[in-house]
């Protein structure tokens, strides 16, 4: 009995492996958006509205809405964002399970860890500046990204990263979203207790990603 249990547990296993080898082989097939793209997109918005954040987060979604008007959401549902030990507010472009594009940033500065993630990071920065360490031999200054300059946080790698004040950037992911769900809302669960930002974080992620289900070339 017990090795009947064993051999079906190890089937199930194995099925699932296989599934993953499958999915991840193809997961560029998932995807609607890519950085150069959306880089471009964030220097426009510099080159037309300057130092306006609010206007240059109107322009960048407009943009993307007429593009892609199914994955949008225009609703600038802004919410606290506490992961890794750093602070700021965070509005939910789009979300799925293989990407998110977001606006993320400060008006008054913070710093903290990146996460170790499944995902590749693209931060283009679009006003104010960061900064971002990775320790290693002979590393001893700061990567400096100021305002329509692209951060690649590779999957899989880590760093001390720091936004100074009046800092805000179009973040985008792709890769598996779901495994840094659990890194972006540890800090809210066992630290700041905000059960309303947790509540609201949760909903609008789970309701945009089951929106976006199927997007990509499939």
């Amino acid at each position: 009995m017990h090795f009947r249990t064993a051999a079906i547990l190890v089937g199930v296993l194995a099925a699932l492996i296989s599934l993953y080898s499958i999915l991840e082989a193809r997961l560029s097939e998932f995807y609607i958006f890519d950085s150069p793209s959306l880089h471009a997109l964030a220097r426009e918005a510099i080159a037309t509205h300057g130092n306006d954040t609010a206007a240059m987060v109107r322009y960048i979604v407009d943009d993307l809405s007429q593009k892609h008007p199914k994955n949008i959401n225009l609703d600038q549902e802004w919410v606290f964002n506490n992961a890794g030990g750093a602070m700021g507010a965070m509005y939910i472009i789009h979300a799925s399970i293989t990407e998110y594009v977001i606006i993320f940033g400060t008006a008054i500065g913070t710093e903290g860890h990146t996460g170790r993630h499944t995902v590749d990071n693209f931060f283009h920065i679009l006003t104010g500046t960061q900064t971002a360490y990775t320790p290693g031999p002979g590393s001893f200054l700061p990567e400096i990204y100021p305002p329509g300059s692209m951060h690649h946080l590779r999957r899989g790698a880590v760093k001390q990263y720091k936004m100074d004040s009046t800092c805000f950037a179009l973040e985008y992911s792709r890769g598996w979203i779901p495994p840094m769900l659990f890194f972006g809302m540890a800090d809210m669960v066992t630290s700041t207790l905000d059960v309303q930002n947790i509540w609201c974080t949760g909903w609008i992620t789970a309701r945009e990603m089951g929106r976006n289900l199927g997007a990509g070339k499939f």
